[in-house]
């Protein structure tokens, strides 16, 4: 239990911080996971318009501080590598 005012007020500010990230992070994940999706299914226009939204969710998310810069960006790396191979063949 908190034992000062601006303490208390840090404990209340962390639960609704924390609400909010495990939301991006879980946004995040499932709209990577639509991208991984598609490229399993062998659909590149699917993966192609899944990845259009899984990158701005993994930048947004990274800006926010919830993963780390690099993170995000090995991420999309990994994507956008992934769809573009598929849609070589």
């Amino acid at each position: 239990m908190a034992n000062h005012k601006s303490a208390a007020k840090r404990a209340r500010q962390s639960v609704k911080r924390n609400t909010i990230n495990r939301a991006r992070v879980s946004a995040t994940r499932s709209a990577v996971k639509k991208v991984e999706t598609a490229l399993a299914k062998g659909d590149a226009a699917a993966a192609a318009a899944a990845l259009k939204s899984a990158e701005p969710a993994l930048v947004r998310t990274a800006q926010k501080g919830v993963i780390k810069r690099k993170t995000a960006a090995r991420k999309v790396s990994r994507l956008v590598k992934k769809v573009k191979a598929l849609q070589a063949q």
